[in-house]
């Protein structure tokens, strides 16, 4: 699987329609879920939880938890739905994630994410993966980066993406945790420095294709695996249709906007016909057209319209229609001057 670009698990995010939405834009980037609880997975609805579309492929299943009895079950439950990877989480930093000793508090804990990783990795056949923070609170990075890789590689775990911030649990919310803490990008390039047989992929701040391929340069020696991008890839999608070109070497054209909407089209009336609401999937097209004439109204039309009650494809074509007038009604101008 080659991972030099993919798209963070987010939650409230990445549900299954902003997956189909986005692979209409790039066919290599891996796909990330939100993060599903072990227990959830257990005795919750399944289908509602994991079920996916086969166009997301690669698509990999972002678990949360800390019992390696309960992740060993739900990966192998994971696995028999079709994901391409089974991750655990060990960088969120949400109130609700550290009282059920999970997500980024486990960083202080090596020797038991070690314990869920083996539990995993005995229990699936794909690939098993490990996405942390660089540490939490007063830990020395340093200290605690290495510690987590190094014990989860000692029992054969060889995929790490890392999110080049520490997470303060003390003080800060979730959101605060985005942004706040410094990043230390030289840290996980150190990382892969120093444990070269080990597969890199660097997370946390990086707004655009530019800065994945910086990330990806290799002029001081050091050659990362990957680059994860999350809220630029959410807010601001088109620039996905880019990255099979500039990431991957594709040979392929890329993929614009009104291209994107095209593809995603046959996912949209599928799901409408099974009774999903238009809303629940145009949401994640907002940012599609930032920066272009006439996207405030592709936002109002999405936005509004689509709540309406038998909302279809229709509204989506209104949308469409209003970029493209509002872009005609600009080049006019410009002929004009």
């Amino acid at each position: 699987m080659n991972r030099r670009l993919s798209i963070a698990p987010m939650m409230d995010w990445t549900d299954r329609h902003c997956r189909a939405f986005h692979r209409t834009l790039t066919a290599e980037a891996l796909l990330y879920t939100e993060m599903v609880t072990a227990p959830a997975v257990l005795h919750g609805d399944q289908q509602r939880l994991l079920g996916f579309d086969a166009v997301e492929h690669p698509v990999a299943l972002q678990l949360g938890g800390s019992d390696p009895a309960q992740l060993a079950e739900a990966a192998r439950i994971g696995e028999a739905f079709g994901y391409d990877e089974i991750n655990l989480n060990v960088g969120c930093p949400s109130d609700r994630v550290q009282s059920g000793r999970f997500g980024a508090c486990l960083m202080r804990e090596p020797q038991l994410v070690a314990d869920c990783m083996a539990a995993i990795r005995e229990a699936v056949s794909v690939p098993a993966t490990v996405k942390c923070r660089i540490g939490v609170d007063d830990q020395d990075p340093q200290v605690s980066l290495f510690a987590t890789v190094d014990a989860c590689a000692a029992v054969g775990i060889e995929v790490f993406v890392v999110h080049a911030r520490m997470a303060w649990l003390k003080g800060l919310s979730p959101k605060e945790n985005r942004d706040v803490p410094p990043l230390d990008y030289a840290l996980v390039r150190r990382l892969k420095r120093e444990r070269p047989h080990l597969s890199i992929s660097i997370n946390g701040g990086i707004t655009s294709l530019d800065e994945a391929e910086a990330h990806l340069d290799d002029s001081d020696g050091v050659q990362l695996d990957g680059v994860m991008l999350g809220r630029a890839a959410y807010h601001e999608p088109a620039i996905l249709g880019q990255a099979d070109r500039r990431l991957y070497g594709a040979a392929t054209p890329d993929v614009d906007a009104f291209a994107a909407i095209d593809r995603y089209r046959p996912y949209l009336a599928a799901r409408l016909e099974e009774g999903v609401l238009l809303p629940a999937m145009t949401r994640h097209m907002l940012g599609l057209m930032h920066g272009r004439p006439g996207a405030r109204a592709f936002r109002r039309i999405l936005t509004v319209e689509s709540i309406g009650p038998g909302a279809g494809l229709d509204v989506v074509d209104r949308a469409v229609d209003a970029v493209r007038e509002a872009e005609a009604r600009l080049e006019q101008r410009g002929e004009a001057a």
